[in-house]
């Protein structure tokens, strides 16, 4: 069994930047709170969110000894693993026909299922506070140095994030079997969307020992997912093209509300093959001039 620390440590960033992500506080009390939570958020490029994505679900994957015991079977034989080396790469669809792919397909929707209800759920908290907030005179206030907040949030979405010794650590312990992962198990069918199905590609490799730091290169393929890449980074293009018109306080609250956590969460939903909910989004909260301390918020049409 072998899995990159490269590998591990985009799952592992995956897993902090949803935690920290989503415990955003909606409850904003001043400017230096949202401009806070904004920074808090911008810590991550979408091209390794999406690595972190697959590299996480490849992890859930492995807990499943039926697919792992299935894979390894043809691990024996250097020719013949070498032969299903070849076929996973060129095509990882293949991995559904090893026994116990449903469940382990299962055990990666479910992981990263809770992930993305955690942002969408938080972004709907906090675009809820972008009305809410109102009723509080900063907030309606100009966005302090706006220039520079952009500026930020684009540097920031070229980083690729570095997660903490101990998160790696305990991800790669659960890649390798000694610890394990605490999910509750699933038995999915056929067919699966992409994420998924790269998931299981990237965890059989891992199983056949192939995986390793030395096959990096050759894993790169597995990385990719066009409509998630899209999904990814048409959210955070959104991101930027709010906070370049945005100028009262809350209207940046919405901003975060909407493209950071809840267009990543569903992004990361349909990417795990799981529904979106239905909930209806309220236009942004706009107002025609900043108003006076005396003023009252004004009210606009959801």
């Amino acid at each position: 069994m072998q899995l990159s620390t490269a590998v591990v440590q985009d799952a592992a960033v995956f897993q902090a930047y949803v935690s920290k992500t989503a415990a955003i506080n909606p409850n904003f009390t001043s400017a230096v709170d949202v401009s806070r939570a904004l920074t808090q958020s911008d810590t991550i490029a979408p091209e390794q969110l999406l690595r972190g994505e697959i590299a996480y679900a490849a992890i859930a994957a492995l807990q499943d000894p039926a697919y792992v015991a299935s894979v390894r079977a043809f691990a024996a034989d250097p020719t013949t693993r070498q032969a299903m080396v070849a076929r996973i790469l060129n095509y990882p669809g293949y991995v559904v026909a090893f026994q116990g792919s449903n469940t382990a397909a299962g055990l990666a929707m479910t992981a990263l299922g809770p992930q993305a209800r955690k942002l969408y759920d938080t972004g709907t908290a906090v675009k809820k506070a972008a009305y809410d907030v109102q009723r509080q005179d900063w907030s309606k206030q100009p966005v302090s140095d706006r220039p520079a907040r952009l500026a930020s949030a684009k540097s920031a979405g070229l980083a690729n994030g570095i997660a903490p010794l101990d998160d790696v650590a305990r991800l790669h312990a659960q890649a390798m079997g000694e610890q394990p992962m605490p999910l509750v198990h699933a038995d999915m069918a056929p067919p699966y969307p992409p994420v998924i199905v790269r998931g299981l590609a990237l965890a059989a490799l891992a199983a056949l020992g192939e995986a390793g730091d030395n096959n990096l290169i050759d894993l790169t393929p597995l990385f990719s997912d066009a409509p998630t890449a899209t999904c990814l980074h048409t959210a955070r293009l959104n991101l930027y093209q709010c906070l370049a018109v945005s100028r009262p306080n809350y209207e940046d609250i919405f901003c975060l509300g909407q493209h950071v956590l809840s267009d990543n969460g569903q992004c990361i939903m349909i990417a795990a093959g799981l529904p979106v909910p239905a909930d209806v989004v309220p236009p942004p909260p706009k107002t025609d001039a900043v108003t006076t301390k005396k003023a009252k918020p004004k009210r606009h049409r959801k």
